[in-house]
């Protein structure tokens, strides 16, 4: 190979983190594991996608063959490759090493990695009952993100902030702003639960700024109280909120609907939304991204988090975060041509309006059930009329989603807009 020098000398300041995994890592082709390890090390470099690395020992190295190829990274190395002999036909060069890493990479050695566009490389998750879920990698974060996301700091008298995340989809979701919006108003009114909100979303926003919240208590009471929040981003008004809050009282009568009878999380299809921490089960595979399936225009989905965040508006606010994800695919299901894969891509959707009312309290580190039919399809629109039942059967939640369904007026991809997984 040609001549090559270390960059670490001109940019002494670029940034690669070598990140320990302390979950189980897994490396498939079709049926074919081709490495498992739970000591894989995460590479994060500045300009690039994040890559996993694992260690030698844990590759099915009689599967590959080595090649003449070489690259060079400036900041890592000559790296070597290989060929999987065990596909048909060969997969050539899928895999690499630095068999010397540059010093600074030191901890790379003997470690290999793959194409994730060409291999599946999957995180998984190991539950306390004995059950596993797998997120393909790069996941889009873990449910710790996700929470950190929706619980709000305080910015000032009556404001309240929200990190930027950027992903491939520069688009936040309409249920997480009212996600946000609650916990802004449950730390507005300390005391009082938020049981009812409302948002509308005329306008969308991006991941890659921070978001604002600016509560104003409309009536503060000692019963209720109402508040609104309105979320700003970049000084522009992206949705507005009105919020209930209430101290509480005992039962006068008791009554609820009753959960519906569908297949337990166990008889589910697994869904990867590419969320670690967080495991989800579609009844029947309904969320499915065949525009030529057909069926009726409901979903169930089973959640559960590895973690209970402990405050109970905490646990409210996530329960919130995934109503906008099945209403659209739910209204589509009926319509041969039509699947959730065409959202963004050839079809202008997105949530307009969420309203949600909070009923029973209940553990999201347990299973809990969305169970979600779109009543509704038509002028451009579609509503979905849910509910959200812990395993038990209590009614946790219950919410109303209006979404647009449209062509869009000019090519999606001008506006910056990429195919990619909800949260």
């Amino acid at each position: 190979m040609a001549e090559w020098e270390s960059a670490w000398l001109r940019r002494p300041d670029y940034r690669i983190d070598v990140i320990p995994q302390r979950r189980k890592v897994r490396a498939w082709l079709g049926d074919l594991l081709l490495a498992e390890s739970d000591s894989c090390l995460l590479v994060d470099e500045q300009d690039h996608v994040a890559r996993m690395y694992f260690p030698q020992s844990d590759v099915r190295l009689d599967l590959f063959s080595p090649t003449e190829h070489h690259s060079v990274c400036p900041f890592k190395g000559e790296a070597d490759y290989w060929t999987l002999t065990a596909s048909d036909p060969p997969m050539e060069n899928v895999v690499w090493s630095y068999p010397t890493p540059l010093p600074q990479m030191e901890a790379i050695t003997g470690h290999l990695c793959f194409y994730e566009d060409r291999v599946h490389v999957e995180l998984v998750d190991e539950w306390p009952d004995g059950t596993v879920s797998a997120n393909r990698f790069p996941a889009w974060g873990d449910a710790a993100d996700l929470l950190a996301l929706i619980d709000v700091e305080p910015a000032g008298e009556g404001r309240f902030s929200g990190p930027a995340y950027p992903t491939p989809r520069n688009v936040v979701e309409g249920s997480q702003m009212l996600a946000q919006a609650i916990v802004a108003a449950s730390k507005s009114v300390p005391g009082q639960r938020v049981t009812s909100a409302f948002m509308t979303y005329p306008k969308s926003a991006s991941f890659d700024s921070p978001l604002d919240f600016q509560v104003e208590a409309l009536r503060r009471g000692r019963t209720f109280s109402t508040l609104e929040v309105r979320t700003y981003q970049d000084g522009v008004l992206r949705a507005p909120g009105l919020l209930l809050a209430d101290s509480g009282a005992p039962d006068v009568i008791r009554g609820s609907a009753e959960m519906p009878k569908v297949p337990g999380p166990e008889d589910s299809e697994p869904y990867d939304m590419r969320v670690t921490g967080r495991d989800l089960r579609i009844v029947d595979g309904a969320y499915s991204p065949d525009p030529d399936r057909v069926g009726p225009p409901e979903i169930h989905a089973w959640m559960r988090f590895r973690h209970d965040p402990g405050q109970q508006y905490l646990r409210d606010a996530l329960v919130a975060q995934a109503t906008g994800h099945w209403t659209i695919a739910a209204a589509m299901l009926p319509h041969p041509g039509f699947g959730e894969a065409d959202a963004h891509v050839t079809l202008s959707t997105g949530i307009m309006s969420i309203s949600i009312a909070f009923h029973e309290p209940a553990p999201i580190d347990q299973w809990f059930l969305y169970t979600n039919p779109a009543i509704y399809a038509g002028a451009g629109l579609a509503q979905g009329d849910g509910r959200v039942f812990s395993q038990d059967g209590r009614l946790m939640a219950s919410y109303s989603v209006q979404a647009m369904i449209r062509p869009f007026r000019r090519d999606p991809s001008a506006m910056g807009l990429d195919e990619s997984n909800a949260m």
